[in-house]
Order: C-alpha cells, then structure tokens, then sequence
C-alpha cells in the first residue's frame, strides 16, 4: 500500500467519526429537555368546583300519610234499622245530603199514642169550654157566684193547656222519629261506609267517616324531635313513593300534645289530592342546620353501585375517588359524607350535547 493511499483512507475515517459523533450530539440535544419545557397535561372541556364546607338542612327520614285536615263522622242518632244507605267509600257527598235512614218500629207506636192523647185533651178542652159558657150565662143572671164562674174558667184554661201539651209530646216524638235520616256532616269523599242496609244500629255509632278540609301531609314525629321542627319547616317527599307532583312543602302545624312518645305534624305539599287518603309515604323533614360538604349531583357517577367523583390534583391529573353520599334538601344536590375533604377540586368533564 502507498503512502498516498494510507492518507486517503485516514481521512475518510476521521469524516465519518465527525458525522457520527455530529448525529449523536444532536439526538442527545433532542432528548434532553429541561423540566421547566416538559408541557402539563391538557384537561378536557368541564367544569371544576372547589369543595367547602357550607352550611345545609339538617334532614332526618320520617314516614308520613296522606289524609285531610279534619274528618267528619255520619253518626247514628236514634235505635233501630239502617233500612237503606246510598253510599260506599269513595263517594262524593254534599254537606246535608241525606244518605241513609233509620227506622224505629217502636217510634211508631209512640206517634200513634201521642196522637190519642192530643184528640183526649181536645176532647176534654170543648167540654171544659161548654161548661164555662153555661156558668157564664148563669152568671149573668145572678144564679151562680163570682167563685163558681173562676172555677170555670180555670178548669177551662187548664184543659187547654193540656191539649198544648198533648200536641208538643207528639211534635216530639214525630221529630225523633224524623232523626233517623242519616245525613252528610260535610262536604267531602266518603272513607269508610261499613254497614250494609238492614244492620242494626244504636245512637252514636258512626255510619260513615267523610273527609274535611284540604288534603295535608301527616307525619308521627318521636318525642325527641318537637323542639327540633317548627312552622315553614322544610319537607321533601321520596320520588319513587309519589312519582308525579310536587314533592316539596312546609309545616303548617305542630300539634301541642304528645302521645305515646310520638307527636304529630300536618305539612302542605302542592298537588297532593284526596284520591289515596291514608296512604304511607317517605318523607325527609327539615330539623336543623348544620355545616356539610354539598355538591351538585352532576360531579357524582355511580358505576357498580359505588358512587365516584373525579378529583383534580396538584399535578393536573384526575383521579376517581369513591365516595359516599346521602340526599340533601335540594334534589339537584348530594351531600358527601367521606371520600374527600374541604379544599379538594372537583372535576367534571362537559358532556356532549
């Protein structure tokens, strides 16, 4: 080999060292960024909440019943037999409307002989009249004295008398007997109508139980709690136990006694009719305040029956934590009861429309 050909090729091999190690400085110039060039995380399009404590409805979970304010009774007035009765439960009735009749065989009798005594006493009336208008011609011609003409006179007004008295004593017992006509105390639907035609029947027994009033939510309260709820309380019906209507009111009245540790409480909910009286529903009432973490319902997912939020981190990431919830006053919110804290960020990616 000539030394010419010796140079050549030590250059050639000096120029591709320079290439390679001109590529290697390159690709690591490439590679190493400093951290303050690395970019954070890009978040997609939602909403973010800073979590806090705020002050909200303390709520305890009661049962209440649909019922009217008031309830009339359909009273029996006299003995005897419900010979007809025109209503069933679920009827509509008018206040005075006569829907039943009770018929006494023995009033009939006692009409009957009332009505003797008064043709008695008219009949010893006209002779007690005849009697004095003898005595007081007699009297006119100087045959009796004064005494005997007061004397018939007297016995002339007690007669009458009597015969007043013979007519107010069948007067009475033909308005017992009119008292067996059942009537309607109210206006209102008719809640219980158990006695069929024919039944036997004694004074106060009550025929029919109607409805009074507008319809009210009802709720049996333990003793412990009739500090805790006054008037305007807050009080929220379940969804699923009335699907359809309002399911928020107030309390309207706290009755003043107690009984058997319990006290009742009358609430007034929008929409609430007198088609199901009586029928039992789940119902929150407000009983205090107090300070909770209350978020809106829509940062909340459930998945496998577990409810999740997304919290943000310092870093820009997002996690899924699993929390635990309960119904808050408002419907479109949930209070958390664990699973993140005050000062933690929520996050809630947009969903699209």
């Amino acid at each position: 080999m000539t030394p010419r050909q010796s140079g050549r090729e030590h250059e050639a091999v000096t120029k591709w060292t320079w290439i390679i190690a001109s590529g290697a400085m390159a690709l690591a110039s490439c590679s190493s960024t400093s951290p303050s060039e690395t970019s954070a995380p890009t978040l997609p399009a939602g909403e973010q909440l800073q979590v806090a404590l705020v002050e909200t409805a303390d709520v305890k979970a009661v049962g209440g019943e649909i019922t009217t304010r008031d309830q009339a009774q359909a009273f029996a007035r006299i003995p005897g037999t419900l010979v007809s009765f025109s209503v069933r439960a679920g009827d509509m009735v008018s206040k005075g409307q006569r829907i039943g009749s009770i018929v006494d065989s023995r009033l009939g009798y006692e009409t009957s002989a009332a009505g003797a005594q008064v043709a008695a006493a008219q009949a010893e009336a006209a002779r007690a009249r005849g009697d004095l208008a003898r005595v007081q011609d007699l009297f006119n011609h100087n045959v009796y004295a004064k005494a005997k003409l007061d004397q018939s006179v007297a016995m002339a007004r007690a007669a009458d008398a009597q015969v007043a008295a013979a007519r107010a004593q069948q007067s009475a017992s033909a308005s017992v007997a009119g008292q067996g006509a059942v009537l309607a105390p109210a206006s209102g639907r008719v809640l219980r109508a158990d006695f069929p035609a024919g039944s036997v029947v004694a004074p106060g027994m009550s025929l029919a139980t109607i409805t009074v009033g507008p319809p009210v939510l009802r709720l049996d309260l333990p003793e412990s709690l009739a500090s805790a709820v006054h008037v305007g309380a807050v009080v929220t019906i379940a969804q699923q136990d009335l699907p359809l209507g309002s399911h928020q009111g107030q309390v309207t009245q706290v009755y003043p006694a107690i009984a058997g540790g319990r006290v009742q409480v009358d609430a007034t909910v929008p929409g609430l009719t007198t088609e199901l009286v009586g029928r039992r529903v789940g119902v929150s009432i407000e009983v205090g305040r107090r300070k909770a973490i209350v978020i809106p319902r829509r940062f909340v997912s459930t998945r496998y029956g577990i409810d999740y939020v997304d919290v943000l981190n310092a870093d820009r990431h997002v996690s899924a934590v699993a929390v635990q919830t309960a119904p808050a006053s408002d419907p479109g919110s949930v209070e958390v009861l664990g699973g993140v804290a005050a000062g933690d960020t929520l996050f809630t990616a947009r969903r699209p429309k």
